[in-house]
């Protein structure tokens, strides 16, 4: 979000251009929201709950990784390298 490179991404619809604007707006600087920055996801059908619920994911997806940082929590080298190269891991890969 801080780098905005989901705003060069040709292939969005505009839903989801929509959705990253709120992420934006929400995870920078959550103190100015306003009801207009809800509404084009209103214009796309969102009602209260559909704006609650995206809220709540884009508050945990915040949450997590602060709580992970704030205790010096870090990712399994196996997750990192997943997480690099793209290649899931498997069952049974054993995580230290």
């Amino acid at each position: 979000m801080k780098q905005r490179r989901w705003r060069a991404l040709p292939h969005l619809t505009p839903r989801q251009r929509a959705l990253c604007t709120v992420a934006e707006k929400l995870t920078l600087t959550p103190r100015e929201m306003t009801a207009a920055d809800w509404q084009p996801l209103r214009e796309l059908g969102f009602d209260d709950q559909g704006l609650l619920e995206v809220a709540h994911l884009i508050s945990i997806f915040n949450y997590f990784p602060r709580m992970a940082d704030g205790f010096g929590l870090k990712l399994d080298p196996k997750l990192r390298e997943a997480a690099a190269t793209g290649v899931p891991l498997r069952r049974g890969d054993a995580l230290v």
